[in-house]
C-alpha cells in the first residue's frame, strides 16, 4: 500500500484551495453547490403543518461513543477533530474541510445526541434551531440533494422530541424549514444523477406524505420508491453497488417506512415486503462472526447492534445460502472459519462510480475474529482516502503489472471515475463430503498481458486449514507473446487491525483477537510483512499485510512457478 500512502495524505494540513480541488475531484457533480432561481425560491416558501399526522420510529440503536463525545463538545469525523466551547455550534467556526462540513450538515449525529437524555435533547434542539436560523431558507452547500434528503430523514427520525418541542415560535421556524427542504427535494429529485440522492429522496418523500401531509401524494411517492427499488436492489436481495453497508441502510429505510404505513392504517405494498425479505437474507449472508458486516465495495464494519436490529425486524428468520449469483459472492463456512469471495464484475453505470477493483479478493474470519480483509471504507474519512481504497492493491488479491483488475473510466454525467469489468469473471463451487473447492478466474489482465488470473481455494475438515493457489494462465487459444519479458506481480493479504503478525523462519505467525494462532505458509520465496491501511472502523488505522511478489512468465500455463503460487492459512491446535 506504499503507493496509496504516498499519493494520499488525508491527515495533512490543507489549504482551502487544495481542499476544494480534492472535493471537486472526488465528489463530482454531486459535490457542487445547489443553485435555485428567484422563481424556484418563491415555490419553496410556505409554512409547515400545525400538527404531524405521524412520526417515524427510529430503528437504529444510538452510537453512544459518538454521542458522549458530542456531549463534551468534541466533533470528530474520520481523522479530523473539532473542539468547541460549551454550547457552541460547529458551523460557527471554519470547519476543517468540505468533507467535515458535509457530514455535519447531514445531522446523522442527531438521533445519537437525542438518546443522551434531557441534556442531549436540549443540546440537539439548540443546534437545530441555530442551523435553521443560519441555513434554514437555503444554502448552496448544505442544500445539495443528498445531504438535504439525509438531514430531513434524520430530523424525522428524532420525532416529536425534536419537531414538536420548544416554544411555538421556535417550533414553527423548525418545522417550516423542514417543509421547505421537503418541497425543494420534491422539485429537484428528478434531476439527480447519483443513485444515492435518488434513493434517499424517494425514501424521504414517502415519509413526507405520511408524516407532514396526512397521506397526500403518498401514491406518487411510493411509485417513485418502487422504481428505485427495482433499479437498485438485485433479484437476490443485494444492493446494485454490491456494498453490504448500502444494503443495510436501504433495508432500514424500507423497514421504517413499512412500520409507518402500518401505524397509519395503510397497506404495506407487496413489493416492499418482497424486497425486505430478500434484502434481509442477503444482509445475513454478509454478517460476519462479530455481528458486523463484510467491508466489500463502500462497506464498513457497521455496528453489530444495527445489523442485529435490522435482522430482528424480519417476519421470519432469513433463508441461508452460500452463493449470491446476481451480487457475485461465494461464501464458505467450516467450523468457525468463514470466507467470502468477491467474484462479481462492476455494477453498471452510474452505480459503478464508487465501485472497487477487488476482483477475486476475499475476507476471512475465525469465529468473531477477523483475519484477512481489505483496506475497507468509511463515509467518515476524507474523500481522497475513500478514492484511494478503490484500487486493486487495497484488496486481498493478485495485482499484475501494477494495474487494476478493472478499468476506471470517466462518467461524464457525474464527473466521477466509474469502474468497468473485469471481463469474464466467473466462479465454480464443488462440495464433496467435508471438502469445499472454489475455483474462480477473471480476464482483467488479458488485454494488457495475455494472462488470466485464476484463484482456487480449498477448505476441508473442521475449518482449521485453508489452502489457496493463485495462477496466471495464458489461454491455449492465444498465440505466444512476442515479448518474453517477465511481468511483476504482487499477491496481498490485508490483515485486520486486531491481528498481530510476526515473521517466523518457515511461516508468518498470526494471533487473532480471540487468541487463536494461525500460521501463513507458502512455497513462494520472499513472503514479507508491510504496513497497510484500514478505514472500516471510521478512522485511519495502519495494520499489516502479507505480500508475495514475483515475476510472471507471459507464456506460462499457470501449472508451476513463477506463474503458480500456493499458500495456506493453518490454525494451530
Amino acid at each position: 500500500m506504499a503507493d496509496i500512502s504516498v499519493e494520499f495524505q488525508a491527515d495533512r494540513t490543507r489549504t482551502s484551495s487544495h481542499d476544494a480541488a480534492l472535493w471537486r475531484r472526488f465528489r463530482g457533480a454531486a459535490g457542487e453547490d445547489a443553485k435555485v432561481s428567484t422563481l424556484q425560491k418563491l415555490k419553496l416558501t410556505g409554512h409547515g403543518p400545525d400538527t404531524f399526522s405521524l412520526h417515524l420510529q427510529n430503528m437504529v440503536p444510538a452510537d453512544d461513543r459518538r454521542a458522549e463525545a458530542l456531549m463534551r463538545d468534541i466533533w470528530r469525523i474520520g481523522q479530523e477533530r473539532l473542539a468547541l466551547q460549551p454550547g457552541q455550534s460547529p458551523w460557527s467556526l471554519e470547519l476543517p474541510s468540505r468533507h467535515f462540513a458535509d457530514r455535519v450538515h447531514r445531522f446523522g449525529w442527531a438521533p445519537d445526541l437525542l438518546a443522551q437524555g434531557e441534556t442531549g435533547k436540549a443540546r440537539l434542539i439548540a443546534l437545530t434551531d441555530d442551523w435553521t436560523q443560519k441555513f434554514g431558507k437555503f444554502h448552496g452547500f448544505a442544500w445539495r440533494i443528498e445531504p438535504t434528503a439525509s438531514r430531513c430523514w434524520n430530523w424525522l427520525r428524532c420525532g416529536p422530541a425534536l419537531l414538536e418541542a420548544g416554544s411555538h415560535e421556535a417550533r414553527t421556524a423548525r418545522v417550516d424549514s423542514l417543509a421547505r427542504q421537503l418541497r425543494y427535494l420534491n422539485e429537484t429529485i428528478a434531476s439527480a444523477h447519483d443513485p444515492k440522492s435518488r434513493w434517499l429522496g424517494a425514501v424521504v418523500l414517502v415519509a413526507n406524505a405520511l408524516c407532514l401531509r396526512a397521506g397526500s401524494g403518498l401514491g406518487d411517492a411510493l411509485e417513485r420508491l418502487e422504481s428505485e427499488c427495482t433499479a437498485q436492489i438485485l433479484p437476490d436481495g443485494g444492493h446494485v453497488t454490491r456494498s453490504p453497508a448500502h444494503l443495510l441502510s436501504s433495508l432500514i429505510h424500507l423497514q421504517t417506512l413499512a412500520d409507518a404505513l402500518e401505524r397509519a392504517g395503510r397497506p404495506v405494498p407487496d413489493w416492499m415486503t418482497k424486497w425486505t425479505l430478500r434484502m434481509g437474507a442477503m444482509l445475513a449472508f454478509f454478517q460476519a462472526g462479530d455481528g458486523g458486516l463484510n467491508t466489500f465495495h463502500d462497506g464498513d464494519e457497521s455496528r453489530a447492534e444495527v445489523v442485529n436490529a435490522a435482522l430482528a425486524r424480519l417476519p421470519a428468520p432469513p433463508r441461508k445460502f452460500m452463493f449470491a449469483p446476481k451480487s457475485g459472492f461465494q461464501k464458505v463456512e467450516k467450523g468457525g472459519l468463514r470466507l467470502v469471495l468477491d467474484c462479481g464484475d462492476a455494477p453498471p453505470r452510474p452505480f459503478g462510480d464508487h465501485a472497487r477493483a477487488g476482483a477475486l479478493s476475499f475476507e476471512l474470519s475465525d469465529g468473531p475474529a477477523r483475519l484477512v480483509t481489505s483496506c475497507g471504507y468509511s463515509a467518515e474519512v476524507n474523500v481522497d482516502w475513500q478514492a484511494a481504497v478503490r484500487r486493486t492493491s487495497a484488496h486481498s488479491t493478485l495485482i499484475l503489472g501494477g494495474r487494476d483488475s478493472g478499468v476506471f473510466i470517466a462518467n461524464d454525467e457525474t464527473r466521477l471515475r466509474a469502474l468497468i469489468g473485469p471481463d469474464a469473471i466467473a466462479a465454480k463451487r464443488l462440495e464433496e463430503a467435508a471438502e469445499i473447492w472454489l475455483d474462480a478466474q477473471h480476464a482483467g489482465y488479458k488485454a494488457a498481458y495475455g494472462l488470466l488470473h485464476r484463484r482456487r481455494i480449498f477448505i476441508c475438515g473442521e475449518g482449521d486449514r485453508l489452502t489457496g493457489e493463485d495462477s496466471l494462465v495464458r489461454p491455449i487459444a492465444q498465440a505466444a507473446a512476442d515479448d518474453k519479458k517477465t511481468i511483476p506481480f504482487d499477491i496481498r493479504f490485508h490483515l485486520h487491525p486486531t491481528v498481530t503478525a510476526m515473521m517466523g523462519k518457515d511461516a508468518i505467525r498470526l494471533m487473532s483477537e480471540s487468541g487463536h494462532i494461525w500460521r501463513f505458509r507458502t512455497s513462494h520465496e520472499g513472503a514479507r510483512l508491510e504496513k497497510t491501511i484500514y478505514l472500516s472502523r471510521g478512522i485511519i488505522e495502519q495494520p499489516e499485510q502479507i505480500v508475495l511478489s514475483g515475476f510472471a512468465d507471459p507464456n506460462g500455463d499457470g501449472s508451476q512457478p513463477p506463474n503458480c503460487i500456493r499458500w495456506a492459512f493453518v490454525r494451530e491446535a
